[in-house]
């Protein structure tokens, strides 16, 4: 993991990869196409990109509109806005009817930085896990990201793509991709950690610590947050007996709590410990201030981590 690379620029790249293939995906911005990156589709197919202004209602309805017409509308603004300002949009007009409309939204989680609060979604997941038949895929680096965009593409319905806007490492190979099946990156017998987004290369890294003391641990990337990879869950809280989250998202209805209702309906006898925003909203600061002051940098959940094995 040495080259870094933004989810959200290796997300434009994969829309225009993606509209040279089918000429029926089309993309929505509002007005952030610079910044969410859908600016390089826009370069490329001009004729197929439709800047709905600061209107994220709107381009959400535009969205479902066009999927009527045998589209794949992928519709992108920040993960605030296009969750959080547009939801009853998302809720109705795109997942109730079940149209096949793609949510791609970036800058989301505390490490947008310097806008603050009132632009960082660390609601999201939960605002989109519960809307009834909605894809939730968060991918944990650029590469994950391409391989995310033409999932999303290929399946039918509503799907909601979480996207980072602070580079981070790019994984050296390259992993399976399939909606609702998480991929295990180490193998241990100590914890298993369920891990999404840039969050992964963090654990990783802590994984690579823990083992240099003797103690083992199996990371997951969780890249898909609904459906859960139940079975995979199932499995490796039997093995481990510790189970532990982390997210750069709140600890309410995010990775967390979906491990944990499996968990929980199960009657999984283990130790569970959830790693993430604590009921607290973001503010501004530099990302890996951000990353210190809510308890995600890499020291910290490495602390965290190693306090649920010496427990």
């Amino acid at each position: 993991m040495s080259e870094m690379k933004a989810i959200r620029v290796a997300y434009g790249e994969a829309l225009a990869e993606l509209g040279e293939a089918n000429e029926k995906v089309v993309v929505m911005d509002a007005d952030l196409a610079h910044a969410t990156m859908t600016a390089t589709f826009a370069e490329k197919f001009p004729e197929r990109f439709f800047n709905a202004g600061i209107a994220e209602a709107n381009m959400v309805d535009m969205s479902a509109g066009l999927s009527t017409m045998g589209y794949i509308p992928f519709c992108s603004t920040f993960a605030i806005f296009g969750a959080g300002r547009a939801y009853e949009q998302v809720r109705n007009g795109v997942a109730y009817p079940n149209f096949n409309v793609k949510l791609g939204m970036t800058h989301s989680g505390i490490t947008l930085g310097e806008d603050g609060g009132s632009h960082q979604a660390i609601e999201d997941m939960a605002l989109m896990r519960v809307i009834p038949g909605m894809t939730v895929v968060v991918p944990c680096d650029a590469s994950e990201t391409h391989r995310a965009v033409k999932a999303v593409a290929e399946m039918q319905g509503p799907a909601y793509l979480r996207l980072a806007r602070l580079p981070s490492p790019v994984f050296e190979e390259d992993m399976p991709f399939v909606i609702g099946k998480a991929n295990v990156l180490k193998e241990g017998t100590d914890a298993v950690i369920f891990a999404c987004g840039i969050m992964v290369s963090t654990v990783l890294e802590c994984a690579k610590k823990l083992e240099a003391e003797g103690k083992s641990v199996t990371v997951v990337n969780m890249h898909t947050i609904k459906p859960i990879d139940r079975e995979c869950i199932l499995k490796y809280a039997e093995k481990c007996k510790n189970v532990i989250t982390v997210e750069e998202h709140s600890v309410i209805g995010g990775l967390g709590d979906a491990v944990g209702d499996v968990l929980l309906e199960n009657k999984c006898n283990v130790t569970f410990k959830k790693i993430g925003v604590q009921d607290r909203f973001g503010q501004s600061g530099k990302p890996e201030e951000l990353l210190e002051e809510y308890g995600l940098s890499e020291k910290q959940v490495y602390n965290q981590i190693k306090g649920v094995l010496e427990a």
